[in-house]
């Protein structure tokens, strides 16, 4: 989104229309597929993950203009998941509800919905996350049986029930799994990643302590209490019993055992593996988002305005996770600003060798000069300012809701380390990418 810069009396920029804050964002602890969610749908996460904000801001429901939610792996039963976990979590019936899907930067785009919403003067309060489960998911029958059960409801007689079964075998009534693979290309992203360390000369032993300093980020936010503020405990039945940390993070590992890992998509020459990837997550995130106007009128400090942001696409087959070394320096151009202005950097860690390619390609002189149209790189990226707390790699990666996860902990982080701006980024599926700025808010 194009803007002007310029100072403001709260900040250092402007942006069109009113001023849209983030109040405070919250999620529930993200747990490796197949654990503590395994039994629960999208929907009772978001519903509780929308009780938590509730409860923690305090904010009545009824005031509440818009709830925008991300989701990408869509369940038919609850196919506008926003809106039954709405209701779900009491929020009132008159509040519309819409869910969106953008693969990886899903909740990003619903946050940056509720941004024009509030911008263009449509709602003063939106609740905007999302949520997402991979320990179910949507499993069919192959396209030659649906199509006989669709045309089953014509039948009238056993002799025509018979008719539709014959001539099928054993092997059709095995069910389809749902594919991770690009529609466009046929390539998994796993392999895309492996594609994009090699371009960019990204090692395997790189990779791996890359993926070792997230582990090691995360599990000292772990320990600090620092990743505590952002959770809201979940109750799980039939126990009930809270679950109150994320569960993806691994206090023990090390190069040594990462090292050993073999190849998980390129075999056997391949640099990324299961230790360097992050790995299959359910969870889910929200956010308040109000004008400031509203949020003073009601008696909440903002901890950060949501400045600038943008949304990049490229050529799935070669950049499919690039995105952010195109939606960084676009987004800098347009506030006028550089790397060093940026303090707080979170960056969304689907591969670790994605994120060292895209810190190359920042770096690059000739990236700057072949693909962005520049004169010179964009600049290096200060690693004690990215991902302090640890990323998707050691926290985990729920599809829909790790947009307002990374624009959560970008504001809490730009208050405990004293800074003024962060710059949240993403790639998603489809060969985009997504950044936003945020401005530390003081009255």
């Amino acid at each position: 989104m194009a803007a002007s810069s310029g100072s403001s009396s709260n900040g250092r920029l402007t942006t069109p229309g009113r001023t849209a804050v983030l109040v405070d964002g919250c999620r529930l602890p993200f747990q490796r597929s197949g654990t503590g969610y395994q039994d629960l749908m999208a929907y009772d996460m978001g519903r509780m993950v929308l009780k938590g904000l509730l409860t923690r801001t305090q904010f009545d429901a009824d005031a509440i203009d818009r709830v925008i939610m991300g989701c990408v792996i869509q369940d038919v039963d609850t196919s506008n998941v926003a809106r039954e976990s709405a209701l779900g979590a009491g929020i009132p019936q008159h509040v519309p509800a819409f869910t969106v899907t953008m693969a990886c930067i899903s909740s990003n785009q619903a946050v940056t919905s509720g941004v024009d919403l509030i911008r263009g003067g449509g709602a003063d309060a939106v609740v905007a996350g999302g949520t997402e489960t991979l320990s179910d998911p949507p499993i069919r029958l192959q396209r030659s049986v649906r199509k006989r059960l669709f045309e089953s409801r014509k039948a009238k007689s056993p002799r025509d029930y018979l008719e539709l079964v014959q001539g099928l075998s054993p092997s059709d009534l095995v069910p389809e799994s749902p594919s991770i693979a690009e529609f466009s290309t046929g390539e998994v992203m796993g392999e895309s990643a492996d594609k994009l360390a090699a371009m960019f000369g990204v090692t395997r032993e790189e990779q791996d302590e890359y993926a070792l300093l997230s582990h090691e980020r995360a599990a000292q936010a772990q320990e600090d209490g620092r990743l505590d503020k952002e959770l809201h405990p979940a109750t799980v039945p039939p126990s009930f019993a809270p679950i109150e940390h994320d569960n993806v993070v691994r206090p023990d590992t090390s190069l040594e055992k990462l090292s050993s890992l073999s190849p998980a998509f390129v075999k056997p020459f391949g640099t990324v593996t299961a230790g360097n990837s992050s790995a299959l997550t359910d969870g889910a995130s929200a956010t308040l988002l109000m004008s400031a106007e509203a949020a003073r009128a009601e008696g909440y400090t903002p901890t950060a305005a949501l400045r600038h942001y943008t949304y990049v696409a490229q050529d799935p087959g070669r950049e499919l996770l690039l995105g952010p070394a195109y939606a960084i320096p676009k987004l800098l151009d347009e506030a006028g600003l550089t790397l060093g202005d940026i303090d707080v950097i979170e960056l969304h860690e689907a591969f670790a060798g994605q994120v060292l390619a895209v810190l190359e390609a920042l770096r690059s002189p000739s990236f700057a000069e072949e693909n962005l149209n520049r004169s010179s790189p964009v600049g290096d990226v200060d690693l004690d300012r990215m991902n302090a707390r640890g990323g998707s790699l050691s926290l985990g990666h729920p599809f829909g809701a790790t947009g307002a996860r990374l624009v959560t902990t970008a504001a809490h982080r730009l208050h405990e380390e004293d800074g003024d701006l962060a710059l949240v980024s993403a790639c998603a599926a489809g060969g985009q990418g997504h950044a936003l700025l945020l401005e530390r808010w003081s009255d």
